[in-house]
Parts: C-alpha cells; sequence; structure tokens
C-alpha cells in the first residue's frame, strides 16, 4: 500500500472513551485492575475553558488521566471535576436509553474473563451469551455504576497477561436508527454492517432489559486498514445502535454536565481536522466545539473538536501533535512532521510500556 496516496481526513479508530467520576484515582485503581488500563499516556489538571457550551456557561476545573491497555483497543479517559460535585443520572440507565449506554471491551477467552470477575465477586449481569453474529460476550458494571460488555475479539495489537484489551467499541441508544446510521457511516466510515435486526427482543440482552422492550439494532463496523501513527494499537472498532420501539425513551445526560458521571463521550483519532470540518459541515454535522490549534493536556498536546450525532451523543476528534513515548526517559514524538497515515513502528509504541503503572 502507498500510505502516500491517503487521503485526508483520516480517521484511525476509538482513540479513548470519557468516563466521569467522582474520584479519578480510585476509578483508574479499579480499571488498571480489571481491564488492564495501567499505561498512562497524560495525567493533567486544568480548566476545561473550551467547553462552556456543555458546562453551564461556566469554566469548570477538572483532573483528567488517559490511560491505555497495550494489548490493543482504545483508552479510557478518567474525568473528575475539582470545582463542582459531578451528578448521577436521574435514574439508572435503560437499554434504548439516547446516549452512550456501554463500552465494549475486548477479550480472547470471554470464558476466563468471566470466571475471574466472578471468583473476585463483580457486577455480573446474566451469564455469558452470544451475540447475534456468534460472539461469547458478558456485560459488567463497575463499582461507579457503569456498564461494559465484555466481548469476543480478534483484533489485537499485542499480548500480555491480562484477560481483556481496551475500547473495542459501544452501545448507544437512539431515537431514528436510519438517521443515525447515517451519521456514523458518512462521518466516521463505519459502513459495514455486521447484523441488522428489526422487532427483536434484545435476546443476548436478557438481564439488561426486564420488560421485554421491542428494539431495532445494528452493529457498524469499518473496513478500513488500520493506518494512521496509532491505527494499530486502536485495532479495530464497532459501534450498536439500538433504537426501542414501543417506550419513550430519555437522554442519560439529560439536564446534566458534560464531565458528569458517567460516559460522556467517544473520541476517535483523527489526521486532518480541517478537511474533517469541511466534510462534517457537507454532512450537515456542524463542530460544536473546536481547539483550532494545538491544545496542551499536560505532557501531550492536540487539535481537539466536537461534534453532536442526532440525537446529541458527544463525539470527540482529536489530531495528536505531540505525546510523551517514554515520559521518564524524555522521549516525546511530534506526530506533525510524519506522514499522516504511516504506522508508527511497534517497537515506539511499546515504549509506551516504560510509564507503566502497577496494579
Amino acid at each position: 500500500m502507498n500510505t502516500n496516496s491517503i487521503d485526508l481526513p483520516l480517521i484511525s479508530g476509538i482513540q479513548q472513551v470519557g468516563i466521569g467520576v467522582s474520584d479519578a484515582h480510585n476509578a483508574w485503581g479499579w480499571y488498571r485492575k480489571y481491564f488492564g488500563m495501567d499505561v498512562p499516556v497524560f495525567e493533567d489538571v486544568a480548566t476545561a475553558s473550551l467547553m462552556t457550551r456543555y458546562t453551564g456557561d461556566e469554566e469548570h476545573c477538572r483532573h483528567a488521566i488517559l490511560a491505555m491497555n497495550l494489548q490493543g483497543g482504545g483508552g479510557f479517559e478518567i474525568w473528575q471535576y475539582t470545582s463542582r460535585e459531578p451528578v448521577p443520572p436521574g435514574k439508572m440507565p435503560c437499554l434504548g436509553d439516547l446516549g452512550i449506554f456501554a463500552i465494549k471491551i475486548r477479550a480472547r477467552d470471554v470464558e476466563k474473563a468471566f470466571r475471574f470477575f466472578e471468583d473476585e465477586k463483580l457486577d455480573l449481569s446474566g451469564k455469558i451469551e452470544k451475540s447475534p453474529d456468534g460472539r461469547k460476550h458478558f456485560f459488567i458494571r463497575d463499582p461507579f455504576k457503569n456498564l461494559f460488555q465484555v466481548i469476543e475479539s480478534d483484533s489485537w495489537f499485542s499480548k500480555n497477561k491480562d484477560l481483556t484489551g481496551g475500547v473495542a467499541g459501544f452501545i448507544a441508544g437512539v431515537s431514528n436508527l436510519q438517521k443515525s446510521m447515517k451519521f456514523y457511516q458518512e462521518l466516521l466510515g463505519f459502513s459495514d454492517i455486521l447484523y441488522h435486526l428489526n422487532n427483536c427482543l434484545g435476546e443476548d440482552l436478557p438481564n439488561l432489559d426486564q420488560s421485554k422492550q421491542i428494539y431495532s439494532r445494528v452493529l457498524l463496523t469499518s473496513n478500513a486498514e488500520l493506518i494512521g501513527a496509532f491505527g494499530q494499537l486502536l485495532c479495530k472498532s464497532e459501534i450498536e445502535l439500538i433504537q426501542t420501539k414501543n417506550r419513550k425513551t430519555t437522554h442519560i445526560f439529560e439536564k446534566r454536565y458534560w464531565g458528569d458521571l458517567g460516559f460522556i463521550h467517544v473520541c476517535f483519532d483523527i489526521r486532518g481536522m480541517e478537511k474533517l470540518e469541511l466534510k462534517a459541515q457537507k454532512l450537515g454535522y456542524n463542530f460544536t466545539v473546536n481547539s483550532t490549534g494545538s491544545f496542551d493536556m499536560g505532557k501531550a498536546a492536540g487539535h481537539f473538536s466536537y461534534v453532536e450525532d442526532p440525537d446529541g451523543t458527544l463525539i470527540e476528534f482529536v489530531e495528536t501533535h505531540k505525546v510523551p513515548i517514554g515520559k521518564k526517559l524524555g522521549i516525546y514524538l511530534n506526530l506533525k512532521k510524519r506522514n499522516p497515515s504511516r504506522p508508527l513502528p511497534k517497537w515506539m509504541i511499546k515504549l509506551l510500556a516504560i510509564n507503566r503503572v502497577k496494579k
């Protein structure tokens, strides 16, 4: 493949999922132990001055940690308000409610992961099930009431002793399946349909919906090659959209701020922010936040922006400019000088392990 011929914008995959918590270090300790998110990319305390559109028109201070699992997949941006008490949802989100309902976590051996979590007496939702495309999975809640789907995956960057890898995708509730599919297919390039079910009961989700609602659901993925600096690390990802057919839904973040408790955004690693903004505008999706240049995030820096899906779920784009590959050795990588489509060598990404924090 001639990487010089790749057109921008380029979306490499899910970089991270934002998780609003009340205690960032406590949450990170749990995510290190059970999801292997033990490599910090940055830790930063600052004011979220560009996000006032979503924080009540006021600037608020926050503490953020971006951590990765080097087996592959997206990371977690663990996000804590330091200037106000974060607000929980008014009620426990139900399947089909609008917004990010659950995060998909990749696993090689779902049964082994399930047994370990069961032995640890974690909050498992039922038993191992099979998804409509035949993959094993189960659901687990963290101590902060966030829901994760541990699902069988064959897309990996490396291998270690962790039972799970990083983020494999997410499940989102939508109000109009066709409209939301159009957004994720056309703007984000998740054009391949792995399954599309209408008027189903969600047979593999029995313990998440005791009321036996009727749903339409679709699983999308991208067939694009894993290119871009971090494409191989981020691996293949998927987006599952679910629309309930016979129940009035509410938005999971209704009457709350971005950064409050729960899944606050999904972030995609990209190159070519200006061209992506033009593409979004042509499709009718305007950026709602744009840092318009390099923005410092602790030891890292990049250009970030936000767009809303048709139901107002926040999607972030980050074009990374500088990243600490080996902080302890003083090694920083300037990505602005690299071919945007060329993957970083595996040995270079594995240097991130120098920063690993013990579980």
